[in-house]
């Protein structure tokens, strides 16, 4: 294989784990890292595990759902970026072990970071963490097809990722972690409703009842609206204590940006952008609250 061969699938294997979902990975670490320095237990080992594990583990997400809906069928008519099972660029099952390896990569990285903050219980979590993200949309009765998709970003992107990092920096949670976990699974919630709302046509033929079917376009923007919006309370709330982290406010532009083509109802191929939008969003509201949270 020429240099150019490989290059060509390095950036297809880059694209099927669609790095405009890696904000859903770091900014629950970061803001968690924020959360952990106010209450005085910060420590940038613990958190560079604590991003591995959330990277690896979205990266597994991501191949795992190519591969799940690739061999159901439910990609073939779609209007997002490219999958590597459905235009078969890879075998179904080369995309299966991708989806294994970074699961692997996100379980040893677990397994250090849960041993070395003396928190070993925290390995339960984390394979949890990794079926949940398998039966997403793998299994007979993958619960994302139920509509359950939104919901568990938000436990497991939100909660658990923010929670869990500023357990294993600080060793306790506070109810600042609670805001800042509620604010995050908010907009990680956002990031997959708004990848729903792209797909309900595509989704409803072919009977994957997404969130964004069951709610219909119309509530499923107000719902997209309502998530985006929570943040920003949040920052009021925690303003009070912490004056540096109403800061975040200045992250209302870019979210304004992404809710844009919601608001307006744009469709199909122009609700791409507002995944990455939002997604940066939540990391300049992440690390302008951690900066305050530290200051």
């Amino acid at each position: 294989m020429s240099p150019m061969q490989q290059n060509q699938q390095f950036q297809l294997w880059l694209e099927g784990a669609r790095p405009h979902t890696w904000a859903n990975a770091f900014a629950p670490v970061i803001v968690g890292s924020g959360a952990a320095a106010a209450a005085g237990g910060f420590r940038f080992g613990f958190a560079l595990l604590a991003a591995v594990v959330a990277w690896a583990l979205i990266v597994g997400v991501n191949y795992a759902n190519d591969y799940s809906d690739g061999i159901r069928g439910t990609d073939d008519d779609r209007s997002g970026p490219l999958r590597l099972t459905a235009s078969g660029a890879f075998a179904p099952q080369q995309v299966k072990a991708a989806a294994f390896v970074a699961f692997a990569v996100a379980g040893l990285a677990g397994v250090v970071l849960s041993l070395a903050s003396r928190h070993a219980w925290l390995i339960v979590v984390g394979l949890v963490c990794v079926a949940a993200a398998w039966f997403y949309t793998g299994g007979s009765n993958p619960y994302g097809y139920a509509g359950l998709g939104e919901a568990s970003v938000f436990v497991f992107f939100g909660l658990v990722a923010v929670l869990g990092t500023q357990l294993t920096q600080a060793g306790v949670v506070t109810p600042v972690g609670w805001m800042c976990a509620v604010a995050v699974g908010s907009m990680s919630a956002a990031v997959n409703l708004a990848n729903n709302i792209r797909d309900i046509p595509s989704d409803a033929l072919a009977g994957k009842m997404t969130l964004a079917v069951r709610l219909g376009d119309k509530w499923a923007r107000v719902l997209w609206v309502v998530l985006m919006c929570i943040p920003f309370v949040t920052t009021l709330s925690l303003g009070g204590a912490f004056h540096g982290t109403l800061m975040a406010v200045a992250a209302v532009p870019f979210a304004a940006a992404a809710g844009l083509p919601i608001v307006k109802g744009a469709t199909a191929k122009e609700l791409i952008p507002v995944l990455g939008l939002t997604g940066r969003a939540m990391l300049l509201w992440s690390l302008l609250t951690t900066i305050g949270l530290f200051v």
